[in-house]
């Protein structure tokens, strides 16, 4: 063999060894990789070539499959039942866009691909295990109560039972349809739409948009004073003036009303009027640092959320001066929660000072209906406040119900304690104030009790007649009632 031709051989040889190598690289190395890739025509084509398990509330299923056009490689699409009333609950299943809210986080279960399912056989022949379910704790009745108060409202609600910690609702408004997003030959448009909407509905207020919480967040202060033992009860006098200048300004707070009692008020007064002058001085009397320990206790600055959506962190911020914690006692300046973060705090106060945590599915299961995984036995329980402390809150929060800024969340027969909250919006609060209510109910009859949270970011209601209890606490009453009765 002659140079030339032995020279060709060697490098056509290191060219076939560098194939070789390539290809087992591949193979055994990103073959996983490509497989899982987003973008994988095939995994699509697998996911939905047959019915999905579905999403259940109270014994009925909110979500099923329908066959696709002959015309299509994917055999089924996702659909919804009643889908805009659940939405904030089922997120969506696409066959062009990834998954969300239940859908996404348990998208291996619904479409059989959870290792938990597979059987045996299932094993050994490879085959993907026929789907399961997700059963969620979520109350028809009090789901929609939530949805048709808030109506035509830019808002939110969520609803939990403080013993058990399920979640009974979770709304948010203006809600859309997941069937739209479903139908790869349709999706591309209706994502547009929404997308383009100013009012996001995709945006699940309830748990993923923290806003200011204001006068709400004064019931964290309350318990943080009363756990201090800066005062001794809701009906010892505070030292508070009335107007407040702000420390290190020259900038008086004042009340919403300049009649209302507030000069060295009560807690109990303080709530029952909403007397901002009382709860900045009892922030700075307190300091950032108890105030943001007690609002921790209470779930805030929260990563890691899970119910199991994650939910956006409500925030106590730090590093603050004086002025900046007096206004962070009346729910402001840079403190912002979600309707979840303060239907905990109601829970928390109405299930004697212990916070359970919340969720929103209680099982699921595989296609036989056998349980894979209780959630509902998984729970853990937090002492956030003594007994006494909410004792005496809860008592504070039923004078805002009888005789204080409240009244509209009244219901007969029912011992419900609530707060009331309007935040400032935008720079010097030149836009549409945010509308707040939290509470809990207990019937008188019955051992059924229930804690809520609502939020109405914009509605169509004269600026002057913005309120927690003239927007907020009627979507809670219905709330409240469906639930307990």
């Amino acid at each position: 063999m002659n140079k030339t031709i032995r020279r060709t051989s060697v490098f056509v040889l290191l060219l076939v060894f560098a194939l070789l190598v390539r290809a087992t690289w591949v193979q055994f190395y990103e073959g996983q990789a490509l497989a899982d890739d987003k973008d994988n025509r095939r995994n699509a084509i697998e996911t939905y070539a047959d019915p999905l398990g579905n999403i259940i509330v109270a014994g009925n299923a909110i979500t099923g499959s329908a066959r696709t056009g002959s015309s299509s490689d994917l055999a089924y699409k996702r659909t919804y039942t009643d889908g805009k009333l659940y939405a904030a609950v089922t997120g969506y299943a696409s066959q062009s866009y990834a998954p969300t809210q239940l859908e996404g986080i348990y998208a291996d279960l619904l479409d059989g691909t959870d290792s938990s399912l597979k059987t045996a056989m299932d094993t050994v022949t490879g085959e993907r295990a026929a789907p399961g379910n997700v059963v969620t704790t979520i109350d028809p009745d009090v789901q929609k109560a939530a949805y048709n108060a808030l109506g035509d409202k830019k808002g939110a609600a969520v609803a939990i039972d403080p013993t058990t910690g399920k979640i009974l609702a979770v709304v948010s408004t203006p809600s859309y349809d997941p069937s739209t997003l479903t139908d790869a030959d349709t999706a591309g448009a209706a994502w547009k739409q929404l997308n383009a909407d100013s009012d996001k509905p995709l945006t699940n207020r309830a748990l993923r948009q923290p806003l200011p919480p204001g006068s709400t967040f004064k019931l964290v202060v309350a318990a943080a004073a009363l756990e201090d033992g800066l005062y001794s009860s809701v009906d010892e006098k505070t030292t508070s003036p009335s107007p407040y200048t702000l420390p290190g300004t020259v900038t008086p707070l004042k009340n919403e009303s300049s009649s209302a009692p507030c000069t060295n008020a009560s807690i109990r007064v303080a709530l029952q009027y909403s007397c901002n002058t009382v709860f900045a001085k009892m922030a700075v009397d307190l300091g950032q640092d108890k105030v943001k320990a007690m609002a921790e206790k209470f779930g805030f600055n929260d990563d890691k959320l899970d119910i199991p959506v994650r939910a956006y962190p409500s925030v106590y911020p730090s590093n603050m001066n004086k002025s900046s914690t007096a206004l962070t006692g009346i729910g402001q300046y840079d403190v912002t929660a979600t309707p979840l973060q303060m239907a905990m705090v109601s829970a928390a106060i109405a299930n004697d000072g212990k916070l359970v945590s919340p969720h929103m599915v209680s099982e699921t299961t595989d296609s036989g209906g056998d349980v894979v995984h209780n959630y509902d036995d998984s729970t853990t329980t937090k002492q956030i406040v003594s007994s006494n402390t909410t004792q005496q809150l809860q008592s504070a929060m039923q004078t805002v119900i009888t005789d204080g800024t409240g009244t509209n969340a009244e219901i007969a027969g029912v011992t419900v304690g609530g707060k009331t909250g309007t935040a400032q919006h935008g720079e010097n609060n030149d836009q549409s104030p945010y509308a707040w209510f939290t509470a809990y109910g207990k019937s008188d009859s019955t051992s059924k009790e229930v804690a809520v949270a609502v939020l109405v970011e914009q509605s169509d209601a004269a600026r002057s007649e913005i309120s927690g209890n003239g927007l907020a606490a009627p979507v809670a009453k219905a709330m409240m009632k469906a639930a307990l009765q």
